[in-house]
Parts: C-alpha cells; sequence; structure tokens
C-alpha cells in the first residue's frame, strides 16, 4: 500500500514536568496508558461537552506530539496556553509539517534479527479498533494520493472534523469516541467531563457516524439524509458512491425497519453503523430509549 502524505495536518509537542498531568486533566483521552507506539484521537472540550479541538496524540521521548488540523494548531496551542498558568509544562509547534500514513504491510515496518521492529511511525488506535494496521509519522514520506486515505476512512467509518463534522457543534459520542479510545470514564475530571459523562449513563447519544452508500455517486459534503421529507443527517466525506454521515439513529433506524426509503438530497442510499463499534439501529424511539 501507498504511503500518503497529508500536507492539511500540522503538530505541536507538550513537554515539561507536568506535560502528563497537565493534558491528563484537560483533554479527552486517557493518556496515562497510551503504548509507546500508539496514537490515539482525543479532543478539547467546550464546558458543554462539545468538541472545540480534536486530534490524535502519541508520546515522543518525555513529551507528548499532538497532530491535528493545520488550521487549529495556532489556536489550539493558545487555548492549551490559556489552562497552562504556572504548570511546569512547554508548548510548541513541531518544526515538522504534515504527517505521513501507510497501512497494510507497509504499516508493519521490519525487524531485526532480534525481532525488534523498525517503527515506521505510531499505531493509529482507531484504525486498530477496525482490524486494520495503520501508521502515522511527522514529516513527508510518501507521495499516495489523499484520495486513497479518505477512501479508507470512509469505509472503516473515521471521521475527521471539518469535512464530517463542525468544530463546536458535535459530542465526543457523535463521532465514536466512545468506542475508539478518544474518550475516558474512569480518568477523573477534564473539561465537559460531566457532560459526556451524564450522555454515557443514561444512554442518551442519539447521533453516530454512519457510513453511506448508494449505486451512483453521492451528492456533495453537506447533503441533508432525509426519510419522508424529515432529515436524519448530513453527508461528510464522499467518495464516489461512498461517504460518512453523522445521523439520528433513531430516525434512522425505525425509518429502515418502516420501509422507508433514505435519501441524499434525491440520491437513495443505504446507511451502516461501523461493525467495530458493535452499535445497532434502534427499530423504535421506545428501542432508542431502552
Amino acid at each position: 500500500m501507498p504511503a500518503v502524505f497529508l500536507k492539511d495536518r500540522s503538530l505541536l509537542f507538550v513537554s515539561g514536568a507536568e506535560a502528563q498531568s497537565f493534558l491528563q486533566n484537560l483533554i479527552t483521552t486517557d493518556i496515562s496508558s497510551l503504548e509507546p507506539d500508539e496514537a490515539r484521537p482525543g479532543a478539547l472540550l467546550t464546558p458543554q461537552g462539545k468538541i472545540l479541538f480534536d486530534f490524535m496524540i502519541w508520546q515522543d521521548g518525555d513529551g507528548y506530539m499532538i497532530e491535528t488540523d493545520a488550521g487549529q494548531r495556532d489556536s489550539l496551542l493558545k487555548r492549551l496556553a490559556m489552562y497552562k498558568l504556572r504548570a511546569a509544562v512547554t508548548l510548541a509547534p513541531s518544526t515538522e509539517e504534515g504527517v505521513t500514513v501507510c497501512w497494510g504491510e507497509d504499516a508493519e515496518g521490519v525487524r531485526d534479527s532480534q525481532g525488534v521492529r523498525d517503527s515506521l511511525g505510531v499505531r493509529d488506535s482507531r484504525f486498530a479498533k477496525a482490524g486494520l494496521t495503520l501508521t502515522r509519522r511527522a514529516g513527508r514520506h510518501g507521495d499516495g494520493k489523499e484520495a486513497l486515505y479518505d477512501a479508507l476512512r470512509i469505509s472503516h467509518g473515521i471521521v475527521t472534523s471539518g469535512s464530517d463534522f463542525a468544530l463546536q457543534d458535535a459530542f465526543p459520542h457523535d463521532v465514536l469516541m466512545d468506542f475508539n479510545g478518544g474518550l475516558s470514564f474512569r480518568k477523573g475530571c477534564y473539561v465537559g467531563q460531566e457532560v459526556v459523562s451524564r450522555m454515557q449513563h443514561r444512554g442518551t447519544a442519539r447521533r453516530r457516524v454512519v457510513t453511506v452508500s448508494a449505486a451512483t455517486d453521492l451528492p456533495g459534503t453537506g447533503t441533508e439524509i432525509t426519510a419522508a421529507g424529515k432529515p436524519v443527517g448530513t453527508l461528510g466525506s464522499v467518495e464516489g458512491g461512498s461517504g460518512l454521515a453523522i445521523v439520528r439513529i433513531d430516525r434512522a433506524g425505525a425509518a429502515m425497519a418502516a420501509g422507508t426509503p433514505l435519501l441524499a438530497g434525491e440520491t437513495p442510499v443505504s446507511l451502516i453503523l461501523p461493525a467495530w463499534s458493535g452499535l445497532v439501529f434502534p427499530a423504535s424511539a421506545d428501542e432508542a430509549s431502552a
């Protein structure tokens, strides 16, 4: 498989004696349990529990590398600096720009005579949940087309902000962070934790990521998905006849149970919840609230 350079990704480095405790008390990810070669998703939330910034995070020497959309990095850096106060933490943009991802055999690396793997990057836990080895590495190390990576994301139900959801408009549950390792319910308090914990314990999450398929090319990102003229969700990333969307699974499930066609614009579509999430469409509102 090709190595794909994602030019619109950017990095910042968090280091210092209190780097772990600083991040642990601020973001959704439990970084105390991060494996040395593992990258996990994470978010910094608003006090109301919505995603203010989303990112990937991994260990880098004595600190942590945070990968985010290039358009978010400077704002995220400023927000982290606001919370820093007098903590023994250093925040700095990385000198490398962009991120390279590779998957399949190319992501496995090579092993020396002692069986030690020569790492080609850190393993993305979101794809690992979906049964695929994909690594992320700072800088340019390949020239594969980004469309290949987007198609891979879509097929595995993995979203990104901007293309699939708007910042400050989605809860972590909406984008399956409660299943992909990006949301901790055990580590204690962090910004927005009370809201997302309440959603978890009450089982009130209704908006979820689905993969969308059609017999023809799908309409563009932002197209409304409807059932009997009523909104169900909105298309996100699209590649040909496949795409991602965040939908109300109670409404979508009821429509499917009743045999009501689902449409993206005027295009008939099918919706599937990512298998790795373990979620199913409720067939009725009563089932959704059970």
